[in-house]
């Protein structure tokens, strides 16, 4: 009787919505699912995009998965899980990210029958970590390595690289043209690692062939006074002066008071005012420069001074525009004009201002350092060049990361199969229940040549059987065989040149495996009342107070 009269223990506030066990992992599991299904369709060469509208109007079309994954509002505390290994994806590699929500929601689909049987999560979780280990090994040991080529050579590789990047995207047609350049714009920087130093520009009008690349650093012209029309527009080997200074009359910040005895004393202030500006443009002259340039306003007396001194002036430069100057010019920003010396100066081989279609660009190229390339974006509609921008950042992530890496494994397709193969012979050495878990592994790694074949609209139960026989041949020359997008059958992706970095399959499996045994490992999920119903208070309490406010001003006197 005693036992029956103890009180109800409560633990949680009253409100609070707990799910556990089974019931509760399966629905995190279909909701990863369903995130996956949103980006699968993107994949490939002939992955087909999302037209995306917010709230704001603006719209949005990509097919690059991590773009899509931010701008989707996902509010499922498991399928967030997704959009997060998308995002590091795209900072740590820049491509692979349809890839990696595609895998991890196919692990967890393949995971989910096991689930419903009653297999505790941990033994997944053990049985997955193991295979993921092993394929990341076997990735290795494939991988061919670029080190060692010549020049040339390595630039011919690293352009396959980008346009097996490229040919995914809006811009696959002029893969080529964008490979070639994007290629340049990496080895024009360098081993600089800020990815900053290559600038892209958007210029509406014309088509994509006339886009183009600068060695050096280009800019849309700044608002500029008059007398701007009477300064030169080209010079060869100039001297560049770089400041962080307003080179225009001011009006006192502060109430300045100066009280006068004399009238004739109102003059010499006057002329105090103008001989500090004239003194000021004089050193600048005194310099040598020819180009001057400021992220500060430079006034219509500057201007003019500076057009009958045969100098070119900009002023409201946009300050990372100013530092890829600076960074390729060789010189430094100075916030003072005060005893500029040649060291602070920057130099180039030509300087000019050209007119890309309705806007007018001024170009420094043949810089000393060289640690700076920009692209100048052409292309009709502006969605169309904001899609193009995407692509050419995950092209040129893709190359940085193969010349910094130089390994590289055959796309297509071809790899995921090659691994699926060796994980099931390997699952094959394996006594108990981890045999089927690692099996369901290498089934998930299909998904990605299925993918590709559903995307171009060929039969993939055909292809895939087709490229399983073609792996499974004891030489192991089928091992470089993928889709053929083209024709719908397979082929060699190595002779084909359908090749990616080492490094986006390893990001993509660790990332994709890691994001799904965290699903597997949530055995409860816990939702708190007091989040939704304190934004309610607040927003209440906000609207209150405002009365209130409004009430106890009335009638009170102004001091």
């Amino acid at each position: 009787m005693a036992s029956m009269m103890q009180p109800q223990i409560i633990l949680l506030k009253e409100g609070t919505d707990t799910s556990q066990g089974k019931p509760q992992l399966i629905s995190n599991i279909n909701a990863c699912m369903a995130v996956a299904d949103v980006v699968r369709t993107t994949l490939g060469p002939r992955g087909m995009d999302k037209l995306i509208h917010d709230d704001k109007g603006n719209t949005t079309i990509s097919n690059d998965g991590a773009t899509i994954m931010k701008l989707l509002d996902i509010v499922h505390p498991a399928a967030k899980i997704l959009v997060d290994i998308a995002k590091s994806q795209d900072s740590e590699v820049g491509d692979g990210t349809t890839t990696v929500v595609l895998l991890a929601g196919e692990f967890l689909k393949e995971a989910k029958p096991f689930v419903e049987d009653g297999v505790h999560p941990q033994n997944l979780i053990r049985s997955y970590r193991t295979a993921s280990y092993l394929a990341i090994e076997k990735i290795k040991e494939l991988a061919f390595s670029i080190e060692g080529k010549s020049l040339e050579e390595k630039k011919n590789l690293l352009a396959k690289c980008a346009a097996t990047t490229l040919s995914s995207k809006l811009i696959g047609g002029e893969k080529e043209f964008f490979a070639t350049m994007v290629v340049d714009a990496v080895l024009a920087i360098g081993d600089e690692d800020r990815l900053n130093m290559i600038g892209i520009k958007k210029v509406p009008g014309g088509t994509m062939r006339d886009s183009f690349l600068v060695n050096g650093v280009a800019f849309k012209k700044t608002f500029s006074y008059a007398g701007f029309e009477q300064q030169p527009k080209k010079f060869l080997n100039p001297k560049i002066l770089l400041l962080n200074i307003e080179l225009e009359l001011k009006s006192e910040k502060e109430n300045a008071e100066i009280r006068l005895s004399d009238p004739l004393q109102y003059q010499s202030i006057v002329d105090a005012e103008w001989n500090i500006i004239y003194d000021k443009l004089d050193k600048c002259v005194k310099s040598g420069a020819k180009v001057v340039l400021s992220r500060l306003a430079i006034g219509d007396l500057a201007t003019q001074y500076f057009a009958d001194r045969d100098i070119f002036c900009a002023g409201r430069v946009a300050e990372e525009d100013l530092h890829r100057v600076a960074a390729a010019t060789g010189g430094t920003v100075q916030t003072t004009v005060n005893n500029v010396i040649d060291d602070v100066l920057g130099s180039c081989d030509v300087f000019e201002e050209k007119q890309v279609g309705n806007e007018r660009f001024n170009i420094f190229s043949g810089c000393p350092s060289g640690r700076t390339a920009t692209i100048v974006l052409r292309g009709g509609a502006d969605q169309f060049i904001e899609e193009a921008e995407r692509s050419l950042h995950d092209a040129i992530m893709i190359v940085r990361r193969a010349m910094k890496n130089s390994t590289v494994v055959a796309g297509g397709g071809a790899i995921d199969m090659e691994i699926s193969r060796y994980l099931r012979q390997h699952a094959r050495t394996i006594a108990g229940k981890s045999q089927l878990f690692i099996n369901s592994y290498a089934k998930a790694l299909e998904v990605i040549p299925r993918q590709l074949c559903d995307n171009a609209g060929f039969d993939a139960t055909d292809v895939l059987n087709k490229l399983r026989q073609k792996h499974a041949l004891s030489s192991g020359e089928g091992a470089p065989y993928g889709v053929d997008i083209n024709t719908g059958g397979i082929a060699d992706s190595f002779a084909n040149f359908v090749w990616e970095p080492s490094v986006v399959k390893i990001n993509a499996i660790n990332a994709a495996t890691e994001a799904a045994c965290l699903v597997l490992s949530v055995d409860e999920t816990v939702k708190n009342p007091k989040s939704e119903s304190a934004q309610g208070d607040a927003a209440a309490m906000g609207g209150r107070g405002r009365g209130r406010g409004g009430f106890g001003g009335r009638g009170m006197r102004r001091r």
